[in-house]
């Protein structure tokens, strides 16, 4: 069977708009493409880049070696002499910032350095082709939770992890949006170390916001959708509030349940992730420090004008030893309001969820710490999300 035959989704060749790829084999190398756009129509147009690109495609994807002088000044006079369709992806091999910026001079929409993920380059097709490209189904917006830290270690992206699974066990739709720039580890707690990350999106620049996330993350045997941190320690200015808000409303459409995993440190743009939050978990260990930190964070909430929001606090491996000489009462009192969900210590049952990637559950049914989390589950997730997809299963 030809290429095209095992690509094409498209019911009339004319009427597709049309996609060429450039490169090594006669095959797209990114066949979950096709299942993604299916009114879009992939051709394998051979493995050297044509001088004369016909002119009825829309996007030519081309591999470029950028250790290659000689592939750099002719992809650069390709460029320069191309007609303003089809508009070229560059997959650079060898990238450096120096040839990517010569390329995008000299004309190219788009440059993805190698590895090229399947995601980042559905990223850019969405870019370049609008929302008319992808299968768009009905959209509607969910809720939006984000999760902060009153300090570091408290467990907060094992608790986010767990009470994601639960819920998407219940029904609803989840994706956990790890949005830790620099130390975000939702992608091992969950064993999905090849999904999608926010780097991919971030080039996207606002039009990320039409992107229809559904199927594009990683997907925990749960259900549970991943939109995992960089793989690499990446600025925290490469986000903006814009940026964020596009994300998170593209990531609202698709999901009906959208946790952001936050980093410990407050930013123009994790403000605007908590102004567009439906509710807020403050996740806090039981010790002086810890309620000070607390303390501060909640102070910092009304400061920043975001007290109006549903704040949730919790209490996480809450341990003997702790309130031996520190209890939860006294605690409450000095912070003028109660724990809303308490969850108690068992390392040995987190740890190992965590080292296998699966949920509490997999490995001991009905433990307390689960049942706790169970709590914050029904917590975050809406009741009307849950009726619905309670409808759904019948």
């Amino acid at each position: 069977m030809p290429p095209m035959a095992r690509f094409s989704r498209a019911a009339k060749a004319e009427e597709a708009t049309r996609v060429a790829f450039v490169g090594p084999g006669d095959q797209l190398p990114f066949a979950g493409l096709a299942a993604l756009f299916p009114h879009l129509r992939f051709d394998c147009v051979g493995a050297a880049w044509p001088d004369r690109t016909p002119g009825d495609y829309d996007v030519l994807i081309a591999t470029v070696d950028g250790a290659s002088a000689v592939e750099i000044d002719a992809a650069a006079r390709r460029l320069r002499t191309m007609p303003a369709k089809p508009r070229v992806v560059v997959m650079l091999h060898h990238a450096d910032i120096t040839t990517t910026r010569l390329l995008l001079h000299e004309g190219a929409a788009d440059v993805l350095a190698t590895p090229v993920t399947e995601t980042a380059l559905a990223v850019t097709l969405d870019k370049l082709l609008g929302p008319a490209a992808a299968a768009m189904a009905p959209r509607q917006g969910g809720q939006i939770v984000a999760m902060l830290k009153a300090g570091g270690g408290v467990g907060a992206t094992a608790l986010c992890v767990q009470a994601g699974t639960m819920a998407a066990r219940a029904g609803a739709s989840v994706c956990l949006a790890d949005l830790d720039l620099q130390f975000g580890a939702g992608s091992l707690y969950l064993d999905l170390p090849n999904s999608a990350t926010v780097a991919d999106c971030i080039n996207a620049g606002p039009r990320v916001a039409e992107i229809d996330f559904a199927g594009l993350l990683g997907k925990h045997r749960s259900g549970l959708n991943l939109l995992a941190a960089p793989r690499q320690v990446t600025p925290l200015e490469a986000f903006t509030p814009g940026s964020t808000e596009a994300l998170l409303n593209a990531l609202k459409s698709s999901y009906q349940l959208v946790l952001v995993d936050l980093p410990s440190v407050w930013t123009a743009w994790t403000n605007r992730v908590l102004q567009l939050a439906d509710r807020i978990v403050i996740v806090a260990h039981l010790s002086v420090p810890h309620l000070h930190m607390l303390d501060r964070q909640l102070s910092t909430l009304r400061t920043q004008g975001l007290d109006d929001r549903r704040v949730s606090l919790v209490c996480n491996a809450l341990a003997p030893e702790r309130t031996a000489t520190l209890s939860v009462k006294a605690a409450e009192q000095a912070l003028g309001r109660g724990f809303d969900v308490i969850v108690p210590e068992d390392r040995k049952l987190m740890f190992a969820a965590i080292n296998q990637g699966v949920e509490l559950s997999a490995l001991r049914r009905g433990s307390k710490i689960e049942k706790a989390i169970g709590e914050l589950a029904q917590l975050l997730v809406p009741q009307s999300t849950m009726e619905a997809a309670k409808g759904r299963r019948r």
